[in-house]
This record gives C-alpha cells, structure tokens and sequence, in this order.
C-alpha cells in the first residue's frame, strides 16, 4: 500500500492579504502545513501567528531549514515595497517561492536567478486565473478556440486587477505573444472607463480599463472586477462577473426559404428549436464572505499545486517563469498606453435593498397574448 506524500511545509510572508493564504492553507490542510508567520513582527501578525498556533519568525535567517515553500504575499517593487527582495532571500535558501502579483519584470527576471541558484521553484500568482468560475470559463473557451478559432474577446476591469486580466487574456488567446496595443480611444465628456483594442497572439480583443483609484481606500471603489466575453463561430461565451455565472448564447442563426423570408417557425427552423442561453456554471457564491473565505482561497491552493508541479518537474520552472515574464511585460506596456490611474475621493457607496430590485423587475409584466397563436413558417407556393 503506498503511503500519501507528505504535506508541504509553508509560512506566510504578509498579514494583510496574506489572511487569504492562510485560509488557503487551512482548507487545504491535508496537502499543506503552515508551520509559521514571516512579519515584521506587528500586533496583528502575532495575533494572527497565535490564532493558528504556528511561530511568527521576523527575518529570514530564523526560519527553520525545513521550510519547503514560503508565500510572499508583500507588495513587490512595482508597488512600492520589498517582497520581491524577500522573495530572492528565501529562494537563494532553497526555500520554493510563490509571489503574490503585481511584480515587474525585472524583478521576475532576479527571482529566477536565485531560484536558479537556490535550486528552488518560483512563480507569481496572479490569483483569479485559479477562481472556479474562471477556471471553467477558459475550459469552455478553449474548446471553442480548439474548434472554430476565436473572434473576438471584449473584457473589463478595474485597474487593481488589470495585471491578472491580462493573464486571463493570454489564456484566452491561447498564448500573448505576439501583442499589441491601440492608443486609447477619446472619449466624450468624463468616463470611468478607458478603452482601448489589442490583439494576443492573433486574436482581437477589445478593452475597457476603470483607470481610477481612491488613494487611501485602493483596494474599494470598483465598479467589478472582471468582466468578459469571447465569440465564435457558433455563438458567445461570457463570464458575467469574476465568480460567475458562465453564460452560452447560440448563435442566432436562421435560414431562408424561397421568397428571401428568414424561416422562423416550421420545418427548416429545427436549429431555432434549442436554448437562446445557457447557464454552463451556476455555482455563484451566496456572498462576498464567501468569496473572501471559500473562492479566493481555493484559488491560492490551486497556484500552490503548480507550484508543486514545478517543485516534482523542474523542467516546468523556465515555463512558467517566461509566462509570468510575459504577463509582467504586457502589463506594463498596456500602463504606458493608459496612464496613471485618476485619483478620486467617492463616499463609500450606498448599498440598494434586494427586495426592491426584485419588486421593480417583477411589476414589468407581459402584455397579454393568446399562446394558441402560431408564428407562420415556410409557406408552399
């Protein structure tokens, strides 16, 4: 009987998104270990580090050599802070390395040489590639791309999540390169949105960039997160918001009879016959608690795993470093194109009761009609 590989032994760099590694951690508790907290050693990383009954370690050179993975959930030099510099401390030790995004290039390039040298696995996570109902989006999307090719992609976000998007794109595209970027498109009167077309990897796509942020409240004020759709030749997959649902609308589609007339009814209209929109995945989150404690989480265990299938195959490491390099360098050419993000100051919005919602939609009724009544379809002549 063989026996289950050990668990992975991990500690968390970073307690403020870090709180969702270590939910990660937690729910997946039979594949991995938290055996610490790296932090600057504040009240709150120790009430965290004694909330799990781990340590909390305040430097690199205390954490105990049979640390096998450490997650670097501090804000890299493309933001303005040092994770990219922890993270190359702990892989020149060995210890394997997965980076929470944002992370420039040329940092990317500097901890893949001390993964090198450390002879250890490195990989930036950009998060919501791993979310469920992404996960299943780029599954169907690849079959459509594997059987017709893809038209067009049209995607939407925030700027705080733009890098990930780009990700998601270059899944979607089957590859990034080759990319290009259109200038913005002008605009009329003030708009939330930047716009602007690029194409990955052959295929077009079609942008739009909520380019703003509340300087002391960067992580509020969105108005989604991602939103996305592509097209082909059998009709149109959308990803209605990060966590779903996934929609599929056939493409509309009717043929002609011997007058020029569309056949809209009758023999000849089977194709008609099916769904106008399908609902591929309907496992919404009930909440953004749940979002926050279950979606996210499960996501971080996913970049964990591949992380590990670098860990067992070092062949994989180049892959997946000159992937996040792509990434990396995509994102900061769409930034050039954009600019800087406009700084705004909204109050905190004001939430709408559902019930009203509802009761508006549901006092919109049909007109009244006879079902008995049959739309013509071909008509002998």
């Amino acid at each position: 009987m063989s026996r289950a590989p050990a668990r992975k032994r991990v500690i968390v760099a970073g307690t403020a998104f870090g709180r969702i590694y270590l939910q990660a951690l937690a729910r997946a508790h039979e594949r991995y270990e938290l055996v610490g907290i790296l932090s600057r050693g504040n009240a709150y990383s120790q009430a965290c580090a004694d909330h799990y009954g781990v340590p909390l370690f305040d430097a690199v050179e205390h954490l105990p050599k049979t640390v096998d993975i450490a997650c670097v959930v501090v804000r890299s030099g493309a933001t303005g802070g040092a994770g990219s510099e922890l993270a190359q401390q702990l892989l020149r030790r060995g210890i394997h390395v997965l980076q929470e995004h944002p992370v420039h290039h040329r940092e990317i390039a500097a901890c893949m040489q001390a993964a090198r040298q450390g002879q250890a696995a490195y990989a930036v996570n950009t998060l919501y590639p791993n979310i469920l109902a992404i996960r299943r989006f780029l599954a169907v999307a690849a079959y459509l791309r594997e059987q017709q090719g893809l038209a067009y992609i049209d995607a939407t976000c925030n700027s705080q999540v733009a890098y990930p998007l780009l990700d998601i794109l270059g899944r979607l595209a089957g590859g990034l390169r080759p990319w290009a970027f259109a200038a913005p498109a002008a605009s009329v009167g003030a708009q939330p949105f930047t716009r602007l077309n690029a194409s990955f990897n052959g295929v077009p796509i079609s942008l739009r960039v909520q380019n703003q942020v509340h300087p002391q409240d960067p992580d509020n004020h969105s108005f989604l997160l991602h939103r996305l759709e592509v097209g082909c030749e059998a009709g149109v997959l959308s990803l209605c918001d990060t966590h779903g649902p996934v929609l599929w609308n056939p493409r509309l589609h009717a043929p002609r009879d011997s007058t020029d007339r569309l056949i809209m009814a009758g023999e000849g209209s089977e194709r008609l016959a099916g769904p106008s929109m399908v609902v591929l995945d309907p496992q919404m989150p009930a909440s953004y608690h749940q979002v926050f404690s279950k979606l996210w989480p499960d996501a971080v265990s996913v970049a964990l795993d591949a992380l590990c299938d670098d860990i067992d195959e070092p062949v994989r490491r180049l892959r997946s470093g000159v992937w996040a390099t792509e990434v990396s360098m995509a994102w900061r050419e769409m930034n050039s194109l954009i600019g800087m993000p406009e700084l705004i100051e909204p109050p905190i919005p004001r939430a709408l009761p559902l019930a009203e919602l509802h009761r508006r939609a549901d006092a919109v009724h049909p007109p009244c009609a006879d079902p008995s009544a049959q739309l013509l379809g071909a008509l002998p002549l």
